[in-house]
């Protein structure tokens, strides 16, 4: 079904790294929930002005609230898609995580506002009147709620959207919170109870707490989370493929905004290899990079000695050490630079962000280790963090 509609919508909706594109699926999606939600707001403050229910017209409030998050979420997604200029050099993708911030304070504010109301009608009770219109109204908000959110949890998976996977979050909220209403109003017909102002104090909690949850969701790629592990690995197979590479290390990937990569790696080459045939290869590394994943890639390059005997039975052991010492530490950029005294032993350490040794601690124990093996080595170890961990 999703298939037929973006057939019917969204102009080569495959295409889904194009920035036109994505704009083209944020659109649907927010004239699909304006739509929806208008419908159903103006109903439901209809229904509960005319039978004096507080939870219902709570409940059609909170769609208003999604009518105008629909509208930011269409604004954020023309803009987003604006091409850099001078004062943006890396595009306008991120206002995509503003329009959904500026949608979560909207929900905050009105489950705030909601409390407030139905805690005065807590405080002091009315009668409810009841209607089969009622009901109608609250099963059909329902169906059209789970539509909704599956439609969205689709269109957001498609293009990795943070916004849009909101928004399907966010209707299954209020199918929660409508199901609260619909009950409310049966248990009400039948037992004569006055649960009125407590359940539209439920839905506003339910609303606040779904709030809380997309807020969280979307301050991640603002603050600056670990790149998605598939992502990752694409990068690294790539690159390791290329004959004449040995390995990779210090591959750090940004983002600035959906599908808006930029990232730095350093590549170890043979120290024997014409540096031109390297550079060559890191030249094209990069150009095939862009083409097939879309990112923006600068490569350093970093000769490693393989050749050298004393070098390469070092790095054995000292790598051992490395490995004894647990919590997946690795080591990268082996060298040695021999003096009259005494031999610099040159390497990084790269260490995840949780572990059970502080840089000083870590330094000290590999430090001590080999000057075990010859009291001449003098360890200079540069300590790395894992910017790829998730």
């Amino acid at each position: 079904m999703i298939n037929t509609l973006l057939k019917l919508f969204v102009k080569n909706y495959n295409d889904v790294k194009n920035a036109n594109v994505r704009e083209r699926y944020g659109r649907f999606s927010s004239i699909l929930g304006i739509i929806c939600n208008v419908l159903l707001c103006t109903s439901k403050i209809i229904v509960g002005f005319l039978f004096n229910n507080i939870s219902i017209t709570a409940d059609g409030i909170n769609n208003l609230s999604d009518a105008s998050s629909s509208v930011i979420t269409l604004v954020g997604f023309k803009l987003s898609n604006k091409p850099a200029d001078k004062d943006h050099p890396f595009g306008h993708a991120r206002i995509e995580y503003i329009s959904g911030l500026i949608v979560t304070f909207i929900i905050l504010f009105l489950g705030i506002e909601l409390i407030k109301t139905s805690f005065d009608k807590i405080l002091h009770p009315e009668e409810s009147s009841f209607s089969v219109i009622l009901l109608i109204i609250l099963v059909l908000s329902i169906i059209i709620k789970l539509f909704l959110c599956y439609v969205n949890n689709n269109l957001g998976n498609k293009i990795n959207s943070t916004t849009i996977k909101a928004t399907a979050k966010d209707s299954l909220n209020d199918v929660l919170s409508t199901s609260a209403v619909l009950i409310s109003v049966i248990i009400t017909k039948l037992t004569g109870l006055k649960i009125d102002g407590y359940v539209g104090m439920l839905v506003a909690v339910i609303i606040i707490f779904s709030g809380i949850d997309i807020l969280r969701d979307i301050l991640n790629p603002l603050l600056g989370e670990p790149p998605d592990r598939e992502l990752i690995d694409n990068i690294v197979d790539k690159i390791l493929c290329y004959e004449g590479v040995l390995n990779l290390h210090d591959l750090v990937v940004h983002s600035y905004g959906p599908n808006k990569y930029f990232a730095t790696v350093h590549v170890e080459v043979s120290a024997s290899e014409d540096i031109l045939i390297s550079h060559d290869m890191i030249d094209n590394i990069e150009r095939d990079i862009h083409k097939d994943l879309d990112i923006n890639l600068v490569i350093h390059l970093d000769p490693i000695v393989t050749n050298d005997k004393e070098t390469n039975k070092l790095k054995e052991i000292v790598n051992n050490i490395v490995s004894n010492l647990g919590c997946n530490y690795s080591m990268h950029d082996f060298r040695l630079v021999k003096g009259h005294t005494h031999t610099n032993v040159l390497f990084d350490i790269v260490i995840p962000n949780e572990c059970d040794k502080t840089p000083d601690e870590l330094t000290c124990s590999i430090s001590q280790e080999i000057k075990k093996i010859n009291i001449n080595y003098y360890p200079v170890i540069t300590i790395d963090k894992n910017y790829n961990t998730k």
